[in-house]
């Protein structure tokens, strides 16, 4: 049976697109008839590349989220050679910062400042730029669009040695229901999705790990017994908030994670 394109003729944006999870989504989407995909990420030769596997209507953009006008011209560019935005996946962030003098961890009592600073600049800063630019476009084209942002379980819990990152996230789900109840009236919907630990190259810097590890390390709390969380389940959940089947969705965060906060 042939797939249904749930995505045809659609012009995305998918920041922090050269790996992990956004990589993921930038291939469903490409897959599901997406007329222009374009990668933003830091890592040229690798968003380079990953543009160049998916083809022709993949396109990589360098961007650096925490650059507002770096965002700014990514979508003007996107909007440029396309005619037009429908889709922003600000997928961007980090987990911890390399200007924190921390090794590690950010415990509240040692909080290092300048890569507290960092993470809000990348996960909290960068989310509210692409949310505000794609929003722009979509309402000056008059396009009934789809953001979507990636949060996390942290959003809803607090966290045990990290301070900076759980808070950043709950930023992200409290950016998704402003921009849902003001972007509404014109028909512009804003999701975000929440995934527990997915093994990206970003979950082995963080972890200091290189090696693949056993799977069951990297989803020890799952509750849903036979399947292993991995980018492409992320990908999916957000190609639904993106498409047409999530169309009366809007302000809600769609929780990833294998039933990992059923505790």
């Amino acid at each position: 049976m042939s797939q249904q394109k749930k995505l045809e003729g659609k012009v995305a944006i998918i920041t922090g697109g050269a790996n992990g999870i956004g990589k993921a989504t930038a291939c469903v989407f490409a897959d599901h008839g997406a007329r222009m995909v374009v990668i933003a990420d830091i890592q040229d030769e690798l968003g380079e590349q990953v543009a160049a596997s998916i083809g022709q209507n993949c396109r990589y953009f360098h961007c650096d989220v925490t650059d507002e006008e770096q965002v700014k011209g990514l979508v003007e560019w996107t909007v440029r050679n396309s005619g037009q935005l429908d889709i922003m996946f600000s997928n961007a962030g980090i987990v911890r910062s390399k200007k924190s003098n921390s090794s590690s961890v950010q415990n509240v009592l040692d909080l290092d400042m300048a890569g507290f600073d960092h993470v809000f600049a990348v996960n909290v800063r960068g989310m509210a730029a692409c949310v505000k630019h794609a929003a722009r476009a979509m309402v000056e084209q008059r396009v009934r669009g789809s953001i979507i942002c990636t949060a996390s379980v942290a959003a809803s819990t607090g966290g045990d040695t990290d301070t900076d990152y759980p808070m950043s996230k709950h930023a992200v789900v409290g950016l998704v229901r402003s921009a849902s109840l003001q972007l509404g009236v014109h028909g512009i919907r804003v999701n975000s999705v929440s995934p527990f630990v997915v093994e990206t190259a970003l979950w082995h810097h963080t972890t200091g790990t290189q090696a693949e590890l056993p799977r069951v390390v990297c989803n020890p709390d799952t509750r849903l017994k036979g399947v292993v969380l991995n980018a492409k389940h992320v990908a999916d959940a957000v190609l639904f908030l993106a498409s047409q089947d999530s169309e009366v969705v809007t302000g809600h965060d769609l929780v990833v994670d294998g039933g990992c906060l059923l505790k």
